[in-house]
């Protein structure tokens, strides 16, 4: 008895009446997208290690990036996968400088007729999955393969790919991690083919790396609006291709397309002009800053 009169005491509260009460199919989130920085963008000074890493991620925090793509070929070894020790310390300095991973990468390549290539290629995804599990990452962005090979159809590659996908994502969903196949304007060119290996795939762990800037044979922003459903990452650039015509992206009409979507998550831009990048990102960043809700 005397419990229920406590209750029903805290229940009149004044201090629990003043307390909101939304209901949960009330909430929306005040912000749909984050950005985040492709560490392509570095790919000079990484490569020539005028830059570390960790650098890099530095220059996020200070940029305000709220995440990094960090993709494998720039971690030692690579295309063997780093130490523990080595991956732990870059998950503990993105602990303590605040940023995030949104995933990383690895290159793979699944177009091959001779079923052990194939296998091997698997095995490196599935190294990185584990990588990228220690990491704290929740995708790995992944290729199809490249554009051809000779004596074969699309269609029969693509069974390979599928195959290998489907390995590979149900390796994948065991450690918690998404698959983002690339449309890398290689083996995939176009949305339609992006999306018929995914749904032949065929599993919520397995989805589009959105890469706005290799939609090459039709138009493009009909492309994006097609493949957003699959999305799963990105990859803004700073141009796209109109035929084979390279001109500057238009920002508000891609994210018009996002904002009539239900993507969330985040926007990983890259830029690929020659030149520090030190300077090129922030440029790009300003203007896609605008445009991020």
């Amino acid at each position: 008895m005397q419990r229920r009169s406590a209750l029903a005491y805290l229940l009149a509260s004044p201090m629990l009446s003043s307390i909101p009460r939304n209901k949960s199919s009330n909430l929306t989130p005040s912000k749909r997208l984050k950005i985040s920085l492709n560490a392509y963008s570095f790919n000079s000074p990484l490569m020539a290690h005028t830059i570390s890493v960790e650098q890099m991620m530095d220059f996020c925090v200070s940029n305000g990036f709220e995440g990094l793509d960090l993709t494998g070929y720039y971690l030692p070894g690579y295309p063997q996968v780093p130490s523990d020790d080595y991956l732990f310390s870059l998950k503990r300095k993105l602990h303590q400088i605040g940023l995030e991973l949104s995933g990383t990468g690895c290159r793979n390549d699944f177009v091959f007729a001779n079923k052990s290539d194939r296998d091997r290629e698997i095995q490196l995804v599935k190294n990185w999955v584990d990588a990228t599990a220690k990491l704290g990452a929740p995708v790995l962005r992944v290729f199809a393969g490249k554009s051809e090979l000779p004596g074969y159809s699309w269609g029969e590659i693509s069974n390979w790919v599928v195959e290998a996908l489907k390995e590979c994502t149900e390796y994948a969903s065991k450690k918690g991690i998404i698959i983002g196949i690339q449309n890398h304007n290689d083996f995939i060119k176009t949305a339609d083919q992006a999306i018929d290996i995914i749904t032949r795939v065929n599993s919520p762990w397995c989805g589009l790396i959105l890469d706005v800037g290799s939609y090459r044979e039709k138009e493009v922003y009909a492309e994006i609006e097609k493949s957003i459903p699959y999305a799963v990452n990105w990859q803004l650039k700073e141009t796209v291709f109109s035929g084979k015509i390279e001109i500057p992206i238009d920002l508000k009409k891609t994210f018009d397309l996002i904002r009539a979507s239900h993507y969330r998550g985040y926007i990983p831009i890259e830029t690929l002009r020659k030149g520090d990048p030190t300077s090129i990102v922030p440029e790009f960043l300003a203007q896609v800053k605008p445009y991020m809700f």
